[in-house]
């Protein structure tokens, strides 16, 4: 299949080596040219450290370059394209005028996908465009992360729809169909809700980032990821779940759009590894050895779990044959 990919960023790169590893072939562009020419190192660095870890698929660093082609216009990158991803600034105005330009310029017959996190881009698509639009939203890094949302537009027939997770199935990856679109699908929901517990941890002085991250790590996190959360209910015992709901013990946060904790962080330059310091202080490491070394350890820990097998999966009828069922829109 050969895949268009417009934004170089942070996802788009990524996205570029998914679909490289996947065997298809990929044109990439930017609006913004450096970004465009970083992103060949930035994917044979990840490549790379998938290849030492024996999770390339079998992509060299030569297949790379043949298979993700970089192209200075959005003509030139969507000529021929089966499936056509959008992956820019987070911006209704931006979104709507990039479709309406791909509109002019993509083949009839093309996939228009967007990889937006919360936005409910199908009103700003082209009405003809409807009936081959969806919304393929992809977690960092991509390349490991398997989960894929994905939500049709509401003239979008669920054979589309179903066809392209078939194709992201055979690629490894997890696709998760959503009924209808939804602001965060599900797994940002769910840690919206969680950032939100943790701003309000910091702001109000009871807890650390690190002491946060230590109850996450080894109190959360360690049953989580073999039982996700429902089988974890079903494992404590759902009258436990009944009395926590009566007895009311917690009141969520009222989200105010702000934290004191973040925007004391921000003020210092303090924005993440990029910049070497953030919640954080990395010892001014490099960020793309920080960044190997996170994909290596999740590597790691995804062999493990194939090893081992999520709880869920012993329960009779959720089987992912039958959880694809559940999941149609």
């Amino acid at each position: 299949m050969n895949i268009a990919i417009i934004g170089a960023g942070l996802m788009g790169h990524a996205l570029a080596l998914v679909f490289a590893i996947g065997g298809h072939r990929v044109r990439l562009t930017d609006s913004n040219p450096e970004a465009l020419a970083r992103a060949p190192g930035l994917m044979e660095k990840a490549r790379a450290t998938l290849e030492a870890e024996s999770e390339a698929g079998g992509l060299s660093a030569e297949g790379l370059r043949q298979n993700v082609t970089l192209h200075a216009t959005l003509a030139e990158t969507v000529a021929d394209a089966a499936l056509v991803i959008e992956a820019i600034i987070e911006k209704p105005e931006p979104k709507r005028a990039l479709f309406a330009e791909l509109d002019a310029l993509m083949p009839a017959e093309a996939l228009l996908a967007s990889n937006t996190s919360y936005l409910d881009v199908f009103p700003l698509m082209p009405p003809a465009r409807l009936k081959r639009a969806l919304i393929m939203h992809w977690y960092t890094p991509p390349y490991l992360v398997d989960l894929v949302d994905l939500v049709g537009s509401p003239d979008c027939p669920e054979a589309v729809v179903e066809e392209l997770a078939a194709e992201l199935r055979r690629m490894g990856k997890v696709p998760l169909v959503m009924r209808r679109f939804l602001p965060g699908y599900i797994a940002n929901r769910l840690q919206s809700a969680l950032s939100l517990e943790c701003y309000r941890l910091m702001d109000e002085g009871y807890a650390t980032p690190q002491e946060i991250d230590e109850a996450i790590i080894h109190g959360l996190g360690l049953r989580l990821l073999l039982l996700g959360q429902m089988a974890k209910g079903d494992f404590t015992g759902l009258p436990l779940s009944a009395h926590a709901l009566a007895n009311r013990m917690y009141a969520p946060p009222e989200p105010q759009g702000r934290s004191t904790t973040l925007d004391a962080a921000l003020e210092q330059g303090r924005t993440g590894v990029m910049a070497g310091r953030g919640f954080y202080d990395w010892g001014g490491a490099d960020p793309a050895t920080l960044m190997a070394e996170r994909d290596r350890r999740l590597i790691a820990l995804k062999r493990a779990l194939r090893q081992i097998g999520p709880m869920a999966g012993l329960a009779a009828g959720t089987t992912p044959d039958n959880r694809q069922d559940e999941t149609k829109r």
